[in-house]
């Protein structure tokens, strides 16, 4: 490395990444609520030399758009944009990552406060130290340092943090609304410091299964909802099977399932001693790479009709399908794009090893800022996803100095810098 680049390494204020995160932890921002949050990341970003752009969301025009789904609906909420160097003659990059974090469950389940933010055993405990805040203070500090070591950019590097990413990406695709353009994006989930430039699609369906109600006691008198839902579970899974045994992508190969069918809910009946006449559940059906989304939903809608095909009631009383909330589509970067090549070997040069390159079974922003923006972008930052969405959610601590280094160095690299006379 030069010695730019070791300066820039040298100004990574860690000790204020942990503490800025601490903080964030402690301010709640799920549901909806992501607008304190938010308003604690604007100022931030100004404390640490950054130039803010701070909007309210328009709810009412982002619905026009047909990539706009949300499961929470909001009455209030903010973009917040931050952004150094450019314009010039570099490529712009985008480091983008999401402030909601979905709820924290029983309390009574947690070794440590969920809206604390403990630090014990090089490890960060709390509600979003791994998704994602954890890798939008990350993107903060990668920034931060490229400021304080008096290092210029020929090209803009724009930090975004947004809000909805749980339930559809409204944030994002409001930065976009708002002009937000680059020649490529990391996105800070966590991926374990892995490279991804793949990620799959994610679809939420609600299916309803109508039975007969009987009294309990001649319940052989009734069709039970939860009886008929069976075969259909069965169904499913049988499905779900065909749909990856054909799944050759090197990039997926360390999963069994890259493209799972996994029920979320399922509410039944309104009486112990009827027979339920109606179940419903919910749940995410995984799309592939090569699918759209229309394609993939026809599938599941043909599959589901020949499973009920195979019973008399059911094929008279076909469950109904509803596309409900987050619809995510699947994105690709190629491979042999500047920003998965250029991250690579900014992990090779701080580590000594090539990262791993490979795709992801989840939806994320990927896709609005590829399929939507016409941005090369790949998910990259600290921590394990298997950590999210579960009483003591941590990161550990050498992955964030890690993923803040490597984005510092990216940028400066990426954005063609030359350090200020």
């Amino acid at each position: 490395m030069n010695s730019v680049e070791k300066q820039v390494l040298d100004a990574v204020d860690f000790e204020g990444l942990l503490g800025f995160l601490q903080r964030l932890i402690a301010t709640p921002s799920c549901d909806g609520r992501e607008t304190e949050a938010q308003k604690a990341v604007a100022h931030h970003m100004e404390a640490c030399g950054l130039e803010v752009d701070t909007w309210e969301l328009d709810f009412h025009e982002l619905q026009k758009h047909p990539a706009c789904f949300q499961e929470v609906q909001r009455e209030h909420g903010l973009g917040v944009v931050g952004s150094l160097g450019g314009p010039g003659s570099g490529p712009d990059l985008i480091l983008n990552g999401h402030i909601d974090v979905v709820p924290t469950g029983d309390p009574g389940n947690w070794s440590h406060p969920p809206w604390q933010g403990t630090l014990t055993s090089n490890r960060l405990y709390g509600r979003g130290a791994v998704d994602m805040k954890g890798g939008l203070c990350c993107g903060i500090y990668a920034a931060k340092a490229l400021l304080d070591a008096g290092v210029g950019l020929d090209a803009k590097l724009i930090v975004e943090s947004v809000i909805g990413e749980e339930d559809g990406g409204v944030g994002t695709l409001a930065t976009l609304l708002r002009g937000y353009r680059a020649d490529a994006a990391i996105i800070m989930e966590p991926t374990q410091l892995a490279v991804i430039p793949a990620q799959a699609g994610a679809l939420n369906f609600r299916l309803t299964v109508n039975g007969l109600s009987a009294h309990g006691c001649v319940r052989d008198e009734g069709i039970s909802a939860i009886e008929k839902f069976q075969p259909i579970f069965a169904g499913l899974r049988s499905f779900e099977q065909r749909r990856n045994a054909n799944c050759s992508d090197p990039l997926f190969a360390r999963y069994v399932l890259p493209y799972p069918i996994s029920i979320g809910t399922v509410v039944a009946g309104d009486w112990a001693s009827t027979v339920p006449e109606r179940l419903v559940c919910e749940g995410r059906y995984g799309v592939q790479l090569s699918e759209d989304l229309d394609s993939a939903r026809r599938q599941f809608e043909a599959a589901v009709a020949q499973i009920a095909s195979e019973d008399p009631w059911l094929a008279d009383n076909p469950p109904d399908i509803e596309w409900w909330g987050g619809q995510f589509a699947p994105a690709v970067t190629p491979r042999d794009h500047a920003i998965v090549e250029g991250v690579a070997t900014v992990m090779q040069d701080l580590t000594g090893k090539k990262p791993s390159v490979e795709g992801v079974p989840y939806g994320a922003d990927m896709r609005l800022l590829v399929n939507e923006g016409g941005i090369s972008a790949i998910l990259f930052g600290p921590g394990d996803v298997r950590q999210s969405h579960r009483p003591d959610e941590f990161v550990p601590l050498d992955d964030l100095l890690l993923a803040t280094r490597a984005l510092a160095l990216t940028a400066l690299r990426y954005c063609s810098a030359s350090q200020k006379e």
